[in-house]
């Protein structure tokens, strides 16, 4: 009669060899009360809604959440005081602690691109119109935003080819007058991000 104590019990299987790490995911963002702009590497959406106030808000961060929840780094176009008019910058900016706030409760590292440095990096001048960026993201990156939401699109992909050249993954070789940018832009840290 066989009993526990005479069965040999087999180690496991080394586990096996890890292949290279996958590319980091980092997922660009143009924050908007009506159309906020979503990018990853290769696409682009967008989250359009004609909410207003509280519900908006929580509309928007449930969506947002939705892209994000898995990023290694969630990279945005900050602000732009000249834009919106007055009344909706405080939800505006409201949208933005949110999104901060998600990622600093999940420890998920998120950097800011000013908009005057995201049209830089993206499309060569400060001042560039969004019909420029929009072109300087379809001819350098391929990636053609069209219909409602267009220019939101092809913002959060500046954004998101920013800090893919940040982290040494570039997306495209962009000159080195754009890349000059990224020196404008609020990084987290570097050692953080490639650590996930």
């Amino acid at each position: 009669m066989t009993t526990l104590f005479d069965l040999t019990l087999e180690a496991p299987a080394a586990p096996a060899v890890a292949g290279p790490r996958p590319p980091l995911v980092v997922v660009g963002l143009d924050l908007s009360l009506t159309c906020t702009g979503v990018a990853g590497v290769g696409w682009t959406d967008r989250i359009r809604t004609k909410l207003r106030g509280d519900e908006r808000l929580a509309y928007l961060e449930t969506e947002i959440v939705s892209f994000i929840r898995s990023a290694d780094l969630v990279v945005m176009e900050g602000p732009s005081y000249g834009h919106s008019g007055p009344r909706f910058h405080e939800d505006l900016a409201g949208l933005r602690v949110l999104v901060r706030r998600y990622c600093h409760r999940h420890g998920l590292p998120y950097a800011v691109v000013p908009p005057s440095s995201l049209k830089q990096y993206t499309a060569g001048r400060g001042n560039a119109t969004k019909g420029e960026v929009r072109s300087a993201v379809a001819d350098r990156y391929g990636v053609h935003t069209e219909g409602a939401g267009r220019y939101d699109m092809a913002d959060a992909y500046g954004a998101l080819a920013a800090a893919a050249d940040w982290l040494g993954q570039p997306l495209a070789e962009a000159p080195e007058r754009n890349r000059k940018a990224l020196d404008g832009c609020q990084w987290p840290d570097r050692e953080a991000v490639i650590a996930r």
